[in-house]
Protein backbone atom coordinates (compact mmCIF):
# COMPACT_ATOMS: atom_id res chain seq x y z
CA UNK A 1 0.00 0.00 0.00
CA UNK A 2 1.41 3.29 -1.00
CA UNK A 3 1.10 6.66 0.64
CA UNK A 4 -1.26 7.86 -2.02
CA UNK A 5 -3.60 5.00 -1.22
CA UNK A 6 -3.71 6.03 2.46
CA UNK A 7 -4.59 9.73 1.74
CA UNK A 8 -7.02 9.59 -1.22
CA UNK A 9 -10.64 8.51 -0.44
CA UNK A 10 -12.07 5.63 -2.27
CA UNK A 11 -13.51 6.68 -5.60
CA UNK A 12 -17.34 6.50 -6.12
CA UNK A 13 -18.73 5.79 -9.48
CA UNK A 14 -20.34 8.86 -11.15
CA UNK A 15 -23.70 7.07 -11.63
CA UNK A 16 -24.11 6.42 -7.84
CA UNK A 17 -23.57 10.14 -6.96
CA UNK A 18 -26.20 11.27 -9.45
CA UNK A 19 -28.78 8.89 -7.92
CA UNK A 20 -28.21 10.27 -4.43
CA UNK A 21 -28.82 13.87 -5.72
CA UNK A 22 -32.08 12.94 -7.40
CA UNK A 23 -33.29 11.17 -4.25
CA UNK A 24 -32.52 14.19 -2.11
CA UNK A 25 -34.39 16.54 -4.55
CA UNK A 26 -37.47 14.26 -4.60
CA UNK A 27 -37.63 14.23 -0.81
CA UNK A 28 -37.46 18.06 -0.74
CA UNK A 29 -40.31 18.41 -3.26
CA UNK A 30 -42.46 15.91 -1.39
CA UNK A 31 -42.05 17.84 1.87
CA UNK A 32 -42.98 21.12 0.14
CA UNK A 33 -46.14 19.60 -1.39
CA UNK A 34 -47.26 18.18 1.96
CA UNK A 35 -46.67 21.60 3.55
CA UNK A 36 -48.88 23.33 0.98
CA UNK A 37 -51.62 20.73 1.44
CA UNK A 38 -51.47 21.11 5.23
CA UNK A 39 -51.72 24.93 4.95
CA UNK A 40 -54.76 24.67 2.62
CA UNK A 41 -56.50 22.30 5.00
CA UNK A 42 -55.86 24.71 7.88
CA UNK A 43 -57.30 27.70 5.96
CA UNK A 44 -60.35 25.72 4.90
CA UNK A 45 -60.94 24.73 8.49
CA UNK A 46 -60.78 28.35 9.62
CA UNK A 47 -63.24 29.41 6.91
CA UNK A 48 -65.67 26.62 7.81
CA UNK A 49 -65.43 27.53 11.46
CA UNK A 50 -66.17 31.18 10.70
CA UNK A 51 -69.07 30.27 8.42
CA UNK A 52 -70.82 27.59 10.46
CA UNK A 53 -69.54 27.98 13.97
CA UNK A 54 -70.07 31.69 14.49
CA UNK A 55 -73.77 31.38 15.35
CA UNK A 56 -73.13 28.63 17.86
CA UNK A 57 -70.15 30.39 19.43
CA UNK A 58 -72.11 33.64 19.98
CA UNK A 59 -70.19 35.81 17.49
CA UNK A 60 -73.34 37.09 15.66
CA UNK A 61 -73.46 40.90 16.13
CA UNK A 62 -76.34 41.83 18.40
CA UNK A 63 -78.38 44.94 19.15
CA UNK A 64 -80.13 45.41 22.49
CA UNK A 65 -83.57 47.05 22.21
CA UNK A 66 -83.98 50.12 24.42
CA UNK A 67 -86.54 52.97 24.22
CA UNK A 68 -85.11 56.22 22.94
CA UNK A 69 -85.64 59.27 20.74
CA UNK A 70 -86.25 58.95 17.01
CA UNK A 71 -86.00 62.02 14.78
CA UNK A 72 -86.01 62.32 11.03
CA UNK A 73 -84.55 65.43 9.48
CA UNK A 74 -84.09 66.50 5.87
CA UNK A 75 -81.51 69.02 4.72
CA UNK A 76 -82.44 71.58 2.09
CA UNK A 77 -80.80 74.64 0.57
CA UNK A 78 -82.27 77.84 -0.78
CA UNK A 79 -82.43 81.61 -0.35
CA UNK A 80 -84.13 84.26 1.74
CA UNK A 81 -87.02 86.25 0.31
CA UNK A 82 -89.21 89.01 1.71
CA UNK A 83 -92.74 88.18 2.77
CA UNK A 84 -94.06 91.32 1.04
CA UNK A 85 -92.53 93.33 -1.78
CA UNK A 86 -93.68 96.14 -4.07
CA UNK A 87 -93.39 95.05 -7.72
CA UNK A 88 -91.90 97.46 -10.25
CA UNK A 89 -93.61 97.24 -13.64
CA UNK A 90 -93.54 99.27 -16.84
CA UNK A 91 -96.42 101.75 -17.26
CA UNK A 92 -99.53 100.39 -18.96
CA UNK A 93 -100.98 102.21 -21.97
CA UNK A 94 -97.97 102.74 -24.18
CA UNK A 95 -98.51 101.87 -27.88
CA UNK A 96 -95.41 99.70 -27.90
CA UNK A 97 -92.32 98.85 -25.90
CA UNK A 98 -90.75 101.39 -23.55
CA UNK A 99 -87.05 102.13 -23.46
CA UNK A 100 -85.24 102.48 -20.15
CA UNK A 101 -83.51 105.88 -19.98
CA UNK A 102 -82.02 105.34 -16.50
CA UNK A 103 -82.19 102.59 -13.86
CA UNK A 104 -80.58 102.15 -10.45
CA UNK A 105 -78.08 99.28 -10.10
CA UNK A 106 -79.26 95.95 -8.71
CA UNK A 107 -78.96 95.78 -4.93
CA UNK A 108 -79.03 99.56 -4.38
CA UNK A 109 -80.01 100.62 -0.86
CA UNK A 110 -83.02 102.88 -1.39
CA UNK A 111 -84.67 105.51 0.72
CA UNK A 112 -88.31 106.46 0.47
CA UNK A 113 -88.82 108.66 -2.60
CA UNK A 114 -85.54 107.76 -4.34
CA UNK A 115 -85.68 107.46 -8.13
CA UNK A 116 -85.54 103.86 -9.30
CA UNK A 117 -86.34 103.87 -13.04
CA UNK A 118 -86.92 106.57 -15.67
CA UNK A 119 -88.36 105.70 -19.10
CA UNK A 120 -88.04 107.53 -22.39
CA UNK A 121 -91.02 109.88 -22.92
CA UNK A 122 -91.07 109.81 -26.75
CA UNK A 123 -93.74 107.14 -27.14
CA UNK A 124 -96.10 108.66 -24.59
CA UNK A 125 -95.57 112.12 -26.10
CA UNK A 126 -96.55 110.84 -29.54
CA UNK A 127 -99.55 109.06 -27.99
CA UNK A 128 -100.65 112.32 -26.33
CA UNK A 129 -100.44 114.27 -29.62
CA UNK A 130 -102.41 111.58 -31.46
CA UNK A 131 -105.02 111.49 -28.72
CA UNK A 132 -105.52 115.25 -28.80
CA UNK A 133 -105.89 115.17 -32.59
CA UNK A 134 -108.46 112.37 -32.40
CA UNK A 135 -110.34 114.26 -29.72
CA UNK A 136 -110.48 117.43 -31.85
CA UNK A 137 -111.63 115.40 -34.85
CA UNK A 138 -114.40 113.87 -32.78
CA UNK A 139 -115.48 117.30 -31.54
CA UNK A 140 -115.62 118.59 -35.12
CA UNK A 141 -117.66 115.59 -36.21
CA UNK A 142 -120.07 116.13 -33.35
CA UNK A 143 -120.47 119.81 -34.24
CA UNK A 144 -121.06 118.99 -37.91
CA UNK A 145 -123.57 116.28 -37.07
CA UNK A 146 -125.45 118.57 -34.70
CA UNK A 147 -125.58 121.37 -37.32
CA UNK A 148 -126.83 119.01 -40.03
CA UNK A 149 -129.41 117.58 -37.69
CA UNK A 150 -130.64 121.04 -36.71
CA UNK A 151 -130.90 122.23 -40.35
CA UNK A 152 -132.71 119.12 -41.53
CA UNK A 153 -135.12 119.27 -38.63
CA UNK A 154 -135.92 122.93 -39.35
CA UNK A 155 -136.62 122.19 -43.03
CA UNK A 156 -138.82 119.21 -42.24
CA UNK A 157 -140.78 121.17 -39.66
CA UNK A 158 -141.30 123.99 -42.19
CA UNK A 159 -142.51 121.53 -44.82
CA UNK A 160 -144.89 119.96 -42.36
CA UNK A 161 -146.29 123.36 -41.32
CA UNK A 162 -146.74 124.40 -44.95
CA UNK A 163 -148.54 121.13 -45.77
CA UNK A 164 -150.73 121.55 -42.72
CA UNK A 165 -151.63 125.09 -43.79
CA UNK A 166 -152.52 123.88 -47.29
CA UNK A 167 -154.77 121.20 -45.86
CA UNK A 168 -156.57 123.70 -43.69
CA UNK A 169 -157.01 126.09 -46.63
CA UNK A 170 -158.33 123.29 -48.82
CA UNK A 171 -160.85 122.39 -46.17
CA UNK A 172 -161.91 126.02 -45.67
CA UNK A 173 -162.36 126.87 -49.34
CA UNK A 174 -164.13 123.86 -50.78
CA UNK A 175 -165.20 123.71 -54.47
CA UNK A 176 -168.13 121.30 -54.01
CA UNK A 177 -170.98 123.45 -55.41
CA UNK A 178 -171.76 122.01 -58.88
CA UNK A 179 -173.87 125.00 -59.90
CA UNK A 180 -171.04 127.46 -59.28
CA UNK A 181 -167.82 125.48 -59.98
CA UNK A 182 -167.02 123.24 -62.86
CA UNK A 183 -166.18 119.55 -62.55
CA UNK A 184 -162.50 120.28 -63.25
CA UNK A 185 -162.32 122.74 -60.36
CA UNK A 186 -164.00 120.35 -57.98
CA UNK A 187 -161.63 117.44 -58.88
CA UNK A 188 -158.57 119.71 -58.67
CA UNK A 189 -159.64 120.89 -55.21
CA UNK A 190 -159.95 117.30 -53.93
CA UNK A 191 -156.56 116.35 -55.39
CA UNK A 192 -154.88 119.37 -53.76
CA UNK A 193 -156.41 118.54 -50.40
CA UNK A 194 -155.24 114.88 -50.58
CA UNK A 195 -151.75 115.85 -51.74
CA UNK A 196 -151.36 118.39 -48.94
CA UNK A 197 -152.34 115.80 -46.35
CA UNK A 198 -149.83 113.25 -47.71
CA UNK A 199 -147.08 115.89 -47.79
CA UNK A 200 -147.82 116.66 -44.16
CA UNK A 201 -147.72 112.99 -43.11
CA UNK A 202 -144.51 112.41 -45.10
CA UNK A 203 -142.77 115.38 -43.44
CA UNK A 204 -143.71 114.12 -39.99
CA UNK A 205 -142.51 110.54 -40.69
CA UNK A 206 -139.23 111.69 -42.25
CA UNK A 207 -138.64 113.91 -39.24
CA UNK A 208 -138.88 110.88 -36.93
CA UNK A 209 -136.49 108.79 -39.07
CA UNK A 210 -134.01 111.65 -39.27
CA UNK A 211 -134.10 112.01 -35.51
CA UNK A 212 -133.06 108.33 -35.10
CA UNK A 213 -130.27 108.68 -37.69
CA UNK A 214 -128.91 111.82 -36.07
CA UNK A 215 -129.05 110.17 -32.65
CA UNK A 216 -127.05 107.17 -33.97
CA UNK A 217 -124.51 109.49 -35.60
CA UNK A 218 -124.10 111.38 -32.31
CA UNK A 219 -123.52 108.07 -30.46
CA UNK A 220 -120.83 107.03 -32.95
CA UNK A 221 -119.10 110.36 -32.65
CA UNK A 222 -119.34 110.09 -28.85
CA UNK A 223 -117.59 106.69 -29.03
CA UNK A 224 -114.78 108.19 -31.11
CA UNK A 225 -114.52 111.04 -28.63
CA UNK A 226 -114.39 108.58 -25.71
CA UNK A 227 -111.62 106.61 -27.41
CA UNK A 228 -109.68 109.83 -27.95
CA UNK A 229 -110.19 110.84 -24.33
CA UNK A 230 -108.98 107.42 -23.18
CA UNK A 231 -105.88 107.71 -25.36
CA UNK A 232 -105.13 111.15 -23.95
CA UNK A 233 -105.71 109.97 -20.40
CA UNK A 234 -103.38 106.97 -20.85
CA UNK A 235 -100.73 109.21 -22.36
CA UNK A 236 -100.94 111.68 -19.51
CA UNK A 237 -100.89 108.86 -16.96
CA UNK A 238 -97.91 107.30 -18.72
CA UNK A 239 -96.03 110.59 -18.77
CA UNK A 240 -96.68 111.03 -15.07
CA UNK A 241 -95.49 107.47 -14.33
CA UNK A 242 -92.30 107.49 -16.39
CA UNK A 243 -90.40 107.87 -13.15
CA UNK A 244 -90.77 105.08 -10.59
CA UNK A 245 -89.76 105.95 -7.04
CA UNK A 246 -89.30 103.87 -3.91
CA UNK A 247 -92.42 103.78 -1.68
CA UNK A 248 -90.35 102.92 1.42
CA UNK A 249 -86.81 102.12 2.49
CA UNK A 250 -85.46 98.89 1.06
CA UNK A 251 -83.14 97.17 -1.39
CA UNK A 252 -83.70 97.13 -5.14
CA UNK A 253 -83.94 93.58 -6.49
CA UNK A 254 -84.10 93.55 -10.29
CA UNK A 255 -85.82 90.72 -12.15
CA UNK A 256 -83.58 88.36 -14.11
CA UNK A 257 -84.62 86.81 -17.39
CA UNK A 258 -84.06 83.19 -18.44
CA UNK A 259 -80.44 84.03 -19.26
CA UNK A 260 -79.83 85.62 -15.86
CA UNK A 261 -79.58 89.20 -17.20
CA UNK A 262 -81.14 92.20 -15.42
CA UNK A 263 -82.80 95.19 -17.18
CA UNK A 264 -80.26 97.74 -18.46
CA UNK A 265 -80.32 101.24 -19.93
CA UNK A 266 -81.62 101.09 -23.50
CA UNK A 267 -83.51 97.83 -22.99
CA UNK A 268 -87.10 97.67 -24.23
CA UNK A 269 -89.77 96.68 -21.73
CA UNK A 270 -93.33 95.96 -22.80
CA UNK A 271 -96.17 97.70 -20.92
CA UNK A 272 -96.83 95.86 -17.68
CA UNK A 273 -93.52 93.98 -17.89
CA UNK A 274 -91.76 93.18 -14.60
CA UNK A 275 -88.63 95.17 -13.78
CA UNK A 276 -87.99 94.06 -10.21
CA UNK A 277 -89.26 94.62 -6.70
CA UNK A 278 -88.50 96.51 -3.53
CA UNK A 279 -88.89 94.01 -0.65
CA UNK A 280 -89.96 94.90 2.84
CA UNK A 281 -87.00 93.79 4.98
CA UNK A 282 -88.95 93.70 8.24
CA UNK A 283 -90.38 90.23 7.54
CA UNK A 284 -88.44 87.53 5.68
CA UNK A 285 -89.11 83.96 4.60
CA UNK A 286 -86.92 81.15 3.29
CA UNK A 287 -87.53 79.39 0.00
CA UNK A 288 -85.64 76.08 -0.03
CA UNK A 289 -85.59 73.08 -2.34
CA UNK A 290 -85.85 69.45 -1.22
CA UNK A 291 -84.79 66.52 -3.38
CA UNK A 292 -87.73 64.55 -4.71
CA UNK A 293 -86.39 61.40 -3.03
CA UNK A 294 -86.31 63.11 0.41
CA UNK A 295 -89.67 64.87 0.21
CA UNK A 296 -91.78 62.00 1.53
CA UNK A 297 -93.60 63.05 4.69
CA UNK A 298 -93.17 66.82 4.34
CA UNK A 299 -96.33 68.69 5.35
CA UNK A 300 -97.42 72.24 6.13
CA UNK A 301 -96.93 73.18 9.78
CA UNK A 302 -93.83 71.05 10.45
CA UNK A 303 -90.95 72.67 12.31
CA UNK A 304 -87.80 73.85 10.58
CA UNK A 305 -84.50 75.51 11.40
CA UNK A 306 -82.36 77.59 9.06
CA UNK A 307 -78.82 78.91 9.24
CA UNK A 308 -77.28 81.56 7.03
CA UNK A 309 -74.12 80.80 5.11
CA UNK A 310 -72.91 84.27 6.05
CA UNK A 311 -73.66 83.66 9.76
CA UNK A 312 -73.23 79.90 10.31
CA UNK A 313 -73.51 80.16 14.09
CA UNK A 314 -76.96 81.77 14.13
CA UNK A 315 -80.01 79.49 13.97
CA UNK A 316 -83.51 80.76 13.18
CA UNK A 317 -86.60 78.68 13.76
CA UNK A 318 -89.82 78.57 11.79
CA UNK A 319 -92.38 76.28 10.24
CA UNK A 320 -93.32 75.08 6.77
CA UNK A 321 -95.95 77.42 5.32
CA UNK A 322 -96.20 76.13 1.75
CA UNK A 323 -94.98 73.30 -0.48
CA UNK A 324 -95.12 72.77 -4.22
CA UNK A 325 -97.61 70.21 -5.47
CA UNK A 326 -95.28 68.92 -8.21
CA UNK A 327 -91.52 68.51 -8.38
CA UNK A 328 -89.59 70.47 -11.00
CA UNK A 329 -85.95 70.92 -12.04
CA UNK A 330 -83.99 73.81 -10.53
CA UNK A 331 -81.32 74.13 -13.21
CA UNK A 332 -82.08 74.31 -16.91
CA UNK A 333 -80.95 71.11 -18.64
CA UNK A 334 -80.42 69.15 -15.38
CA UNK A 335 -83.08 66.45 -14.89
CA UNK A 336 -82.80 66.33 -11.06
CA UNK A 337 -86.15 67.42 -9.59
CA UNK A 338 -86.91 69.26 -6.36
CA UNK A 339 -89.93 70.30 -4.33
CA UNK A 340 -90.04 73.97 -3.42
CA UNK A 341 -90.74 74.57 0.28
CA UNK A 342 -91.50 77.96 1.87
CA UNK A 343 -90.50 78.40 5.53
CA UNK A 344 -92.13 81.12 7.60
CA UNK A 345 -89.61 82.41 10.16
CA UNK A 346 -90.47 83.21 13.76
CA UNK A 347 -88.28 86.33 13.74
CA UNK A 348 -86.30 88.42 11.27
CA UNK A 349 -83.00 90.23 11.82
CA UNK A 350 -82.87 92.99 9.17
CA UNK A 351 -79.21 93.68 9.93
CA UNK A 352 -77.98 90.42 8.47
CA UNK A 353 -80.99 89.01 6.61
CA UNK A 354 -81.07 90.25 3.03
CA UNK A 355 -83.04 88.97 0.03
CA UNK A 356 -81.08 86.34 -1.84
CA UNK A 357 -78.94 85.29 1.14
CA UNK A 358 -78.09 81.61 0.84
CA UNK A 359 -79.51 79.45 3.66
CA UNK A 360 -79.37 75.85 4.76
CA UNK A 361 -82.51 74.40 6.35
CA UNK A 362 -83.17 71.41 8.57
CA UNK A 363 -86.75 70.19 8.19
CA UNK A 364 -87.99 68.14 11.14
CA UNK A 365 -90.28 65.55 9.58
CA UNK A 366 -90.63 63.26 12.60
CA UNK A 367 -89.73 63.46 16.29
CA UNK A 368 -90.72 60.67 18.71
CA UNK A 369 -89.67 59.89 22.26
CA UNK A 370 -89.61 56.59 24.13
CA UNK A 371 -89.89 54.45 21.02
CA UNK A 372 -88.04 51.35 19.90
CA UNK A 373 -85.71 52.51 17.15
CA UNK A 374 -83.59 49.68 15.72
CA UNK A 375 -80.97 49.60 12.93
CA UNK A 376 -82.15 48.69 9.46
CA UNK A 377 -79.69 45.76 9.47
CA UNK A 378 -81.89 44.01 12.06
CA UNK A 379 -84.87 43.77 9.67
CA UNK A 380 -85.37 40.88 7.29
CA UNK A 381 -88.05 39.64 4.89
CA UNK A 382 -89.52 36.18 5.32
CA UNK A 383 -92.61 34.85 3.57
CA UNK A 384 -93.69 38.38 2.69
CA UNK A 385 -93.48 39.59 6.32
CA UNK A 386 -91.05 41.89 8.07
CA UNK A 387 -89.24 40.03 10.84
CA UNK A 388 -86.35 40.30 13.25
CA UNK A 389 -84.25 37.51 14.74
CA UNK A 390 -84.53 37.68 18.54
CA UNK A 391 -82.02 35.83 20.65
CA UNK A 392 -83.54 33.01 22.68
CA UNK A 393 -81.10 30.89 24.66
CA UNK A 394 -78.25 29.83 22.42
CA UNK A 395 -80.24 30.38 19.24
CA UNK A 396 -82.50 32.90 17.50
CA UNK A 397 -86.17 32.93 16.69
CA UNK A 398 -87.89 35.01 13.98
CA UNK A 399 -90.43 37.56 15.22
CA UNK A 400 -92.94 39.48 13.10
CA UNK A 401 -92.78 43.25 13.79
CA UNK A 402 -94.82 46.33 12.83
CA UNK A 403 -93.02 49.37 11.43
CA UNK A 404 -94.27 52.94 11.99
CA UNK A 405 -91.56 55.25 10.62
CA UNK A 406 -88.09 54.98 9.21
CA UNK A 407 -85.04 57.00 8.23
CA UNK A 408 -81.92 56.19 6.25
CA UNK A 409 -80.46 54.01 9.02
CA UNK A 410 -83.13 53.56 11.71
CA UNK A 411 -86.63 52.05 11.86
CA UNK A 412 -89.31 52.59 14.50
CA UNK A 413 -91.02 49.36 15.62
CA UNK A 414 -94.37 49.67 17.42
CA UNK A 415 -95.27 46.00 17.88
CA UNK A 416 -93.30 42.81 18.34
CA UNK A 417 -90.43 43.97 20.56
CA UNK A 418 -89.81 44.49 24.26
CA UNK A 419 -87.19 46.31 26.26
CA UNK A 420 -83.98 44.32 26.49
CA UNK A 421 -84.56 42.09 23.45
CA UNK A 422 -81.34 41.19 21.65
CA UNK A 423 -81.61 41.23 17.87
CA UNK A 424 -79.24 39.74 15.31
CA UNK A 425 -77.78 42.25 12.85
CA UNK A 426 -77.05 39.47 10.34
CA UNK A 427 -79.21 36.50 9.43
CA UNK A 428 -78.10 33.66 11.77
CA UNK A 429 -77.52 30.14 10.41
CA UNK A 430 -80.15 28.43 12.61
CA UNK A 431 -79.99 24.73 13.50
CA UNK A 432 -82.95 22.38 13.31
CA UNK A 433 -83.90 22.99 16.94
CA UNK A 434 -83.77 26.81 16.46
CA UNK A 435 -86.01 26.54 13.39
CA UNK A 436 -88.54 24.64 15.45
CA UNK A 437 -88.61 27.46 18.00
CA UNK A 438 -89.36 30.13 15.40
CA UNK A 439 -91.64 28.30 12.97
CA UNK A 440 -95.12 26.96 13.38
CA UNK A 441 -97.46 24.92 11.21
CA UNK A 442 -96.65 25.15 7.59
CA UNK A 443 -93.31 26.90 8.29
CA UNK A 444 -94.89 30.37 8.88
CA UNK A 445 -93.24 32.79 11.28
CA UNK A 446 -94.99 33.12 14.62
CA UNK A 447 -95.64 36.57 16.05
CA UNK A 448 -94.31 37.63 19.39
CA UNK A 449 -96.32 36.37 22.39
Amino acid sequence: MTASDLVAPPSVPPRDRAGEGELRTSRTRLVAVWGIVAAGVSIAGVVLWLAFGSAKSGTVPLYTVQPGVFSRRVTAEGNLKAQTAMPLTAPIGAPGGLQIAWIAPDGTQLRKGDLVVRFDATDFGSLLVAGNEDRQTAVNKLTKTSSEASTTKTNLLRDADQARTEVESAKRFRFDDAEIFSLYQRVESEVDQTLAGERRDHAVSVLGVREKIFRADRDLVAIDQHKADLKVRNAEKGLSSLELRAPYDGILVLTRDWRGDVPRVGATIWPGGALGEIPDLSTMKAEVYVLEADASGIAVGQKAEISLDSQPGAVYRGKIAQMDKLARPRVRGVPVQYFGVTIELDRTDPRIMKPGTRVRAQLELDNRTKVFSIPRQALFEKEGKTIVYRRRGIGFEPMVVTIAASSAGRVVVTQGLSRGDQLALVAPAASGDEKAKGEGKGGRSLPSS
